[in-house]
C-alpha cells in the first residue's frame, strides 16, 4: 500500500519546490532547515528527503546532493495550489484594453500581455462555437420565386439566405413550412439533425422537399462553424531564458512548433475533446504534444456568449510560477466577456 504523505513531509516538498522555482537549483537539506515553521535539524530533513524520494515526489539530479522536484511533485504542488488558491481577484488588468474594435486585435495584444508579464510563452486561440443550437427560422417570401430565410442560433448568429422557389408558395404554405422547420428543428445542433429527421421533415413538405434542403443547407452554414481555428502567439523567445529548455534541439523544436502553429492547434483540440473547462496544468508527460513533454502547459477556457469558447495557453518550465500563472488567468477570464461586450459597443 502507498505511503501517504503526512504534514511534515508536505511542508519539505512545499518548501523544495518552492525553492526551486525560485532559483532552479537542486535544493539541499541545509538549505530547507532555515525555513522558520520547520524548526527541524538537517539530519531529521534528509531523512524526510530520502523518503520523499522513494516515493517518486523529488528526484536527486546526477551527483548533486540537492533535489528537484518531479512530475508527482509538482503534480501535488499544483493541486494544492488550485485547492488553497480560490480567492477573490481583486485587480482589474487594463493594460490589455488598447481601444481596438476587432476581437483578433484584442487576442494579440493579449498573448503579448500574457507573455511580457509571465516571461513564458503564450498562445490565445480565436473563440470557436461549439456544438451551437439553433434557436429559430423565419421563411419570408421576397417576390414570386425567392425566398429569404432568417436563421437564427446561438451566440446571437443571425444567418440571411436569399433562396430560389421552383414551385409557387401561398402564406398558409408558407407558414406551414415555418412550423415544420421550427418544430423539428429548434434547440437542436448540427450534430443532432439526423438523417431520419431530414427524411421525415421532405416527406411532409411534399412538393416542396427541395426548399427544405435548401434551408438545411443554410442552417449547416449558420451553425456548423467550422472555419479554420487561429491561434496568436507570443513569447517564444522567453524559452531561451531556462536553461532546461534552451539547449538547441529542444528549444528549436518549441519555437517551430509556435511558428507552425498545427501543433498549437492540436494541443487545443485535445483539450476540447477531454471536455476541460476552467484551468488546467499540465506536466511534462501529461502534455498532449510530444514536442512540449519537458514544459508545463497551462489553459484556460474562456467563454463569450453562448456557446462561443476559446482556449488561453501558457507554456514554460516545469518550475514555472503556477501561483501566478493560475492567478493572472483566473482574472482574465473574469474580465474577458466584459472587455469584449464594452469593444462591441464601440
Amino acid at each position: 500500500m502507498e505511503m501517504e504523505l503526512d504534514d511534515r513531509k508536505k511542508k519539505i516538498l512545499y518548501a523544495i519546490i518552492k525553492t526551486y522555482l525560485e532559483t532552479g537549483e537542486p535544493v539541499g537539506s541545509r538549505t530547507i532547515s532555515k525555513y522558520a515553521d520547520l524548526k527541524l535539524s538537517s539530519a531529521t530533513i534528509r531523512n524526510e528527503m530520502s523518503d520523499l524520494e522513494e516515493m517518486g515526489y523529488i528526484l536527486q539530479p546526477h551527483t548533486s546532493a540537492g533535489r528537484i522536484p518531479s512530475d508527482r511533485g509538482y503534480r501535488f504542488y499544483v493541486d494544492q495550489l488550485m485547492e488553497e488558491k480560490e480567492r477573490e481577484i481583486t485587480e482589474t488588468r487594463e493594460l490589455m484594453i488598447q481601444k481596438q474594435d476587432k476581437m483578433d486585435l484584442i487576442l494579440k495584444q493579449l498573448a503579448k500581455y500574457l507573455a511580457a508579464d509571465t516571461n513564458y510563452a503564450t498562445m490565445v486561440t480565436t473563440p470557436q462555437y461549439h456544438r451551437i443550437k439553433l434557436k429559430f427560422i423565419q421563411l419570408s417570401m421576397m417576390n414570386e420565386s425567392q425566398l429569404l430565410a432568417v436563421i437564427v442560433a446561438e451566440g446571437n448568429v443571425v444567418k440571411n439566405k436569399m433562396l430560389h422557389i421552383e414551385h409557387g408558395l401561398d402564406n398558409e404554405t408558407l407558414l406551414k413550412l415555418n412550423i415544420l422547420l421550427n418544430t423539428s428543428l429548434n434547440g437542436l445542433t448540427m450534430e443532432e439533425i439526423n438523417l431520419g429527421t431530414i427524411a421525415r421533415m421532405k416527406e411532409q413538405a411534399g412538393i416542396h422537399s427541395g426548399l427544405i434542403g435548401d434551408v438545411l443547407d443554410a442552417v449547416a452554414e449558420a451553425i456548423q462553424m467550422d472555419e479554420d481555428m487561429e491561434v496568436y502567439t507570443s513569447g517564444a523567445t522567453n524559452i531561451f531564458k531556462y536553461p532546461e529548455l534552451a539547449d538547441s534541439t529542444r528549444a528549436s523544436e518549441l519555437i517551430s512548433a509556435f511558428e507552425e502553429k498545427q501543433q498549437l492547434v492540436d494541443l487545443v483540440e485535445s483539450i476540447q475533446d477531454e471536455s476541460n473547462t476552467g484551468i488546467q496544468v499540465y506536466i511534462g508527460n501529461e502534455t498532449p504534444v510530444q514536442t512540449m513533454k519537458d514544459c508545463s502547459v497551462v489553459t484556460t477556457t474562456y467563454e463569450l456568449g453562448e456557446g462561443m469558447k476559446g482556449t488561453i495557453g501558457i507554456i514554460g518550465p516545469k518550475r514555472m510560477d503556477y501561483d501566478k500563472v493560475v492567478n493572472t488567468l483566473k482574472t482574465l477570464t473574469t474580465q474577458l466577456d466584459t472587455i469584449f461586450k464594452k469593444e462591441e459597443g464601440r
